[in-house]
């Protein structure tokens, strides 16, 4: 356990880098402006000037959400997207600002993808980058709901924003810049807020215990046969965040590494069961 969770620190590092070196190499020269909170710290920095550096506002920004964090979600989440956090702004603030190109649209697709690198891998091994998606995990959390419109509007008052202050072809970039992180961070990890996971498996007993002592989720059981062998097994049924997929997917290989799991992408879900 203890090598993954040193791995783990290691790659919220290697993200952290690569959030900074997608923001002082290619957006901030360029005034294209990221997503959720790194965005609005990008414009108040630049509405501030030098009273506000983007590593520090965005530091600030995140604290009270943090807090939040702690208090609705849990520890280990909650530390290492802090740490995530604490990092990008550390290196925001040592990494000297860059203009690597001078062509906009470059560095708006080379800064959007650079970035969701770091996002998507940050991801993919349980913790975030802080900002929106500690709210998304503290609202699905809290009232089982999609949060899709709440990044949508963040992001479309950066947009607006951007647009007023330093014109529509900036926000028309942003726009691209976007675009490229979402598609990149799809396919390294998802962008979908619930997924379903589908576990065959003939440890049902010690899985079931294993997710009820790890995730805040309720499972469904479906009697499943094998077509071939047709031995007796158990399907479980379980709906997560996309937050909590690699702590499922580390209980799995913990309790049955030969089970079959099927991850699927949820776009609705109504009756949603948590168990408190």
């Amino acid at each position: 356990m203890v090598w993954l969770e040193t791995k783990k620190v290691f790659i919220v590092l290697i993200g952290a880098i690569l959030n900074a070196i997608a923001m002082n190499f290619f957006l901030i020269p360029a005034n294209v402006y990221a997503s959720g909170f790194t965005g609005v710290a990008q414009l108040l920095s630049s509405i501030l000037g030098d009273f506000g550096s983007t590593g520090i506002l965005l530091f600030i920004l995140n604290i009270p959400v943090t807090i939040l964090a702690w208090k609705k979600v849990g520890r280990s989440f909650t530390i290492y997207s802090f740490l995530s956090v604490f990092l990008m702004s550390f290196f925001l603030e040592i990494i000297p600002v860059i203009h690597v190109s001078k062509d906009i649209l470059l560095n708006a697709v080379f800064g959007g993808v650079i970035a969701a690198v770091g996002v998507g891998i940050t991801l993919k091994w349980g913790a975030s980058t802080g900002g929106m998606d500690i709210i998304a995990m503290v609202l699905s959390r809290m009232k089982d709901k999609p949060v899709g419109t709440y990044f949508f509007t963040l992001n479309a008052i950066i947009i607006i924003t951007a647009g007023f202050l330093y014109g529509w072809e900036k926000a028309l970039y942003t726009l691209v810049t976007l675009y490229a992180s979402t598609r990149v961070i799809d396919a390294i990890h998802t962008r979908h807020e619930k997924l379903t996971a589908l576990i065959i498996t003939k440890k049902s007993e010690e899985m079931k215990k294993a997710i009820h002592d790890h995730l805040v989720r309720g499972i469904t059981t479906i009697p499943a046969k094998g077509a071939f062998t047709n031995e007796n097994k158990e399907m479980m049924m379980i709906v997560i965040t996309r937050y909590e997929l690699f702590d499922l997917e580390r209980i799995i290989k913990e309790v049955d590494p030969n089970a079959f799991t099927n991850i699927v992408q949820t776009a609705g879900v109504y009756g949603f069961f948590r168990r408190d």
